[in-house]
């Protein structure tokens, strides 16, 4: 049977980046393997950050969002059995940061899922940056998606400079066991539970352990559905902002606490020939040119304000179909 690993983590957390090194290695050890990009969201900007690992040993699908929870559910089970037929060694799913865990399992118990796929590895990936109080429904999002999984990695490291890497990972433990008794979880994580290290000294044993980290069983009380969660995601689409005034613009943005608290942005903007993709956080902006994009921003935050940010948007674009939504 092939192995279906799920990666999790809230908004902003660092689900691709460690998805793109998980995926990389096993591409280089001769593993054959799907990505599916599993996103409630209307556009996934992610699926063009991956088109570099694209290859003979890596196909790359995509759930289109934009729909209702039960319109996804159907989306997502027949991508499963497209990609089940294909004989993969290994599947990988990247959900959207608003993902309800309950859907994964009950996809994969159902005929004809449960015949070909096997649950493999479930990864949270949680930001050592993140803040000591969410939102009532980040909270709840950050314990159920780390409910269940058989490790967390801890995304951002090299970015906290006050803490070792030990007390960063003790903190952010204390926040999900305090996120799991909030939703009625019986599940407490120890520091055995957690990966806390740079991401560039991940060793091939390390790698072995995301392969068979496994899962847990856990239950918790549902506060939220997804469609309930109020959206801390904006797109701002039909973008066309000259090159040279993206750096400046994204650092404008995180600079402005009137925009909100910006975890992350990212989306791809037309050149001349092709596209550039943007992804961005508070400590680094990376550019990179690609064969295949849509001109669209997206920005991740807490209380993030669409009319400030469209403020620094809007003088910039030229394309007159400019929306943000």
């Amino acid at each position: 049977m092939t192995k279906i690993d799920l990666i999790t983590g809230i908004l902003g957390s660092g689900k691709t980046t460690f998805l793109m090194r998980y995926a990389r290695h096993l591409i280089d050890k001769g593993e054959n393997i799907a990505i599916l990009e599993n996103d409630f969201g209307a556009v996934n900007i992610d699926m063009m950050i991956l088109q570099e690992l694209k290859g003979d040993r890596c196909r790359l699908e995509m759930i289109a969002g934009g729909c209702d929870a039960d319109c996804h559910r159907r989306r997502f089970k027949t991508q499963l059995i497209s990609l089940g037929m294909q004989h993969f060694t290994r599947v990988i799913v990247e959900p959207s940061g608003i993902f309800d865990m309950d859907e994964f399992f009950d996809i994969l118990h159902e005929s004809p899922i449960d015949r070909w796929f096997e649950t493999g590895s479930i990864i949270t990936v949680a930001d050592a940056e993140m803040e000591e109080k969410l939102s009532p429904q980040m909270e709840y999002l950050l314990g159920s998606e780390a409910a269940c999984c058989g490790k967390l990695v801890l995304s951002k490291l090299g970015h906290i400079k006050e803490e070792t890497a030990e007390a960063a990972a003790e903190r952010i433990l204390a926040h999900i066991n305090r996120s799991l008794e909030d939703i009625r979880c019986d599940r407490r994580f120890t520091m055995k539970d957690i990966i806390a290290k740079n991401w560039d000294s991940f060793t091939d044993d390390d790698f072995r352990l995301f392969m068979n980290a496994g899962y847990r069983g856990s239950s918790y009380v549902k506060k939220f559905s997804p469609e309930d969660i109020e959206s801390s995601v904006h797109y701002f689409m039909h973008v066309d902002i000259p090159p040279e005034s993206i750096e400046g613009l994204i650092d404008s943005i995180f600079g402005d606490e009137s925009c909100g608290r910006i975890f992350r942005i990212k989306g791809s903007l037309p050149l001349e020939k092709g596209w550039l993709k943007i992804n961005a956080t508070r400590e680094k902006t990376e550019t990179a040119p690609v064969a295949e994009g849509q001109p669209v921003l997206i920005v991740i935050g807490d209380n993030v304000s669409r009319e400030r940010i469209d403020s620094y948007l809007r003088p910039l674009n030229t394309d007159p179909e400019y929306i943000s939504v």
